[in-house]
């Protein structure tokens, strides 16, 4: 297109639509462009940006720090054509407009690239705050102001300070900062940079920042470490209060740096000896030595032998006597107590200690005052379907096996004859350390009651009918002898006739000899006796001899003549 030397306004314009593609002054709107101030007046800025009319600018969109340089006829400056052409015939022009358009495109351009964004918090909205960022309004949401919680925003208002974008949609206007993942990527750079500097066996100073149940954790200079309760201390540290409290400033060493977590393990008793090098010489097998019980579980109790060495005491080894029982029962916390130590593993740094070995063993002391033959006295604490338990000085028991009970009479009737809690007497029978068994015996001590030799028995035979003398009265029966110095038995109850008006044992008298039958022998040889059977035998005889089932013959006239010719 040709041009005059002068080209005139219409000129202007035609070669401004050709490089708009012919689309006249509609091609203006919704752009950029750069106008010239033609005056300044009534508070507005007259711009011409090269339309058919000019266009006029509040002055206050220009008091930004952009135009801090002043505005003045001649200026040149960008704004954004909202209309070509208004109601009065002018250009509607804004420079806020085109400060925002430039700003979307540079954020745009850093968001791309992930760059951090320059922003001022100027307003409070639900959910959180709105940022300008150059022109451009976000959104901060209230979870993204900082790492932690913050309960006053005020200082961080107005105040210029990085953001980064987490999302933007400029069709519907809407961008997204966060202010917190600056200050957490921040952060990590700084752990890094700290982290470099640090080794692991390096020895180090801190501050207790913050003290949990399991812990504390200590400020290294701008990045914390644990220091867990196990590493106070070679002593047992049940709160780590016990040994540190916040702020104050603890040596410790670096003993393991995560570098994938960024997580730093310190210790304090690291820096301390170690007692348990040489434990085992210094506390040998079968060394008896005094300890406090520190705590107390359901399998045992921890005892500190000095501070940082503690043994264990299992409930299996706590007591001689006292078993099934738990060890709170025993022993209590802070008690001073005996130990003996049975076995020492350093390298699991573990030290079994028994409290019942401290001891002298208890059936070793019955055995030694009591010996085989001498009599004791206890109560019945049990009766089982095999005998009686009796409890005996020191804290033992002892059995007597139900065979032990009484002369005469089966197992199961003579453990009728007691109860549980009933004081009795017996004789020691026999003592067995090792196995930890004392076997009692209560028969023995019964009048007539066989001596060491024994009495003479064996003259006697099963079935034979004798002559005895009642030596006891009993509820079950007769404590009976053969003779004056014959072998001593029982009658039971049962067996004192055929009628049970015949059963009574207190139709009989002490010193009163009647006839019974030898009926076998127990486990000791003692005799068991029999009026029934001696009865019902005569009877059995006397039918054989004097008469037969059809002889017509009475009972009584059979028994009768049977008798009289017995006392011929």
């Amino acid at each position: 297109m040709a041009t005059s030397a002068n080209p005139t306004r219409d000129d202007f314009e035609a070669l401004l639509n050709e490089q708009l593609g012919g689309a006249g002054d509609e091609g203006f709107e919704g752009r950029v462009v750069k106008g010239t101030v033609t005056a300044i007046e009534n508070g507005m800025a007259v711009i011409d940006v090269g339309l058919k009319s000019e266009g006029r600018v509040n002055l206050k969109e220009f008091m930004r720090v952009d135009d801090e340089h002043g505005l003045e006829v001649g200026s040149e400056v960008e704004v954004y054509v909202d209309r070509v052409e208004n109601a009065d015939g002018e250009a509607m022009l804004s420079r806020d407009r085109a400060r925002r358009e430039a700003a979307w495109d540079k954020l745009e351009s850093e968001f791309g690239e992930g760059k951090r964004v320059e922003g001022r918090i100027f307003g409070r909205v639900k959910g959180g705050f709105t940022v300008d960022l150059d022109g451009a309004v976000a959104f901060l949401p209230g979870s993204q102001v900082d790492i932690r919680p913050v309960r006053d925003v005020a200082p961080l208002m107005d105040v210029p300070q990085p953001f980064q974008i987490l999302k933007m949609d400029r069709r519907r206007g809407n961008i997204v900062v966060s202010r917190r993942a600056v200050l957490e990527e921040t952060r990590a750079e700084q752990r890094s940079e700290l982290i470099d500097k640090l080794s692991e066996g390096q020895v180090t100073d801190g501050v207790v920042k913050n003290i949990t149940d399991y812990g504390a954790f200590v400020d290294l200079g701008g990045i914390d470490g644990l220091l867990h309760v196990t590493d106070m201390s070679y002593k047992r540290v049940n709160h780590p209060s016990e040994v540190i409290e916040i702020g104050q400033t603890v040596t410790v060493q670096i003993i393991r740096i995560n570098e994938d977590t960024q997580r730093i393990s310190l210790g304090m008793k690291q820096l301390e000896s170690d007692p348990w090098d040489g434990v085992a010489a210094k506390y040998p097998v079968g060394m008896k030595l005094s300890g406090t019980v520190t705590n107390i579980t359901e399998y045992g109790a921890f005892v500190e032998l000095e501070p940082g060495i503690e043994g264990l005491v299992h409930v299996s080894e706590m007591s001689w006597t006292k078993k099934n029982v738990h060890p709170g029962k025993i022993v209590s916390t802070s008690q001073e107590v005996e130990v003996m130590v049975l076995e020492v593993d350093s390298e699991k740094r573990r030290i079994s200690l028994g409290l019942k070995q401290a001891q002298r063993n208890p059936w070793e002391e019955f055995a030694e005052k009591h010996p085989v033959g001498s009599e004791v006295e206890g109560e019945v604490k049990n009766a089982t379907e095999f005998g009686l338990f009796i409890g005996l000085d020191g804290d033992v028991d002892g059995m007597v096996h139900m065979s032990d009970i009484a002369w005469g009479i089966s197992g199961e009737d003579a453990l009728a004859l007691h109860r549980k809690g009933e004081q009795v007497k017996a004789v020691v029978l026999d003592v067995d350390t090792d196995k930890e068994r004392i076997s009692l015996g209560m028969k023995q001590l019964e009048k007539g009651a066989p001596s060491a030799e024994g009495a003479d028995s064996s003259a006697l035979r099963k079935n034979q009918t004798v002559t005895v003398t009642v030596l006891e009265v009993r509820d079950g029966g007769l404590e009976v002898q053969v003779g004056d110095d014959g072998a001593t038995g029982f009658i039971k109850r049962s067996d004192l006739g055929r009628d049970r008006d015949e059963q009574r044992p207190d139709r009989f008298q002490t010193g009163q000899k009647i006839d019974a039958m030898v009926t076998g022998f127990d486990r000791s040889k003692k005799p068991t006796f029999s009026i029934k059977a001696r009865q019902i035998a005569e009877e059995k005889e006397a039918v054989a001899q004097f008469g037969s089932s059809d002889s017509g013959a009475s009972l009584g006239d059979i028994l009768g003549e049977a008798l009289k010719k017995k006392e011929d």
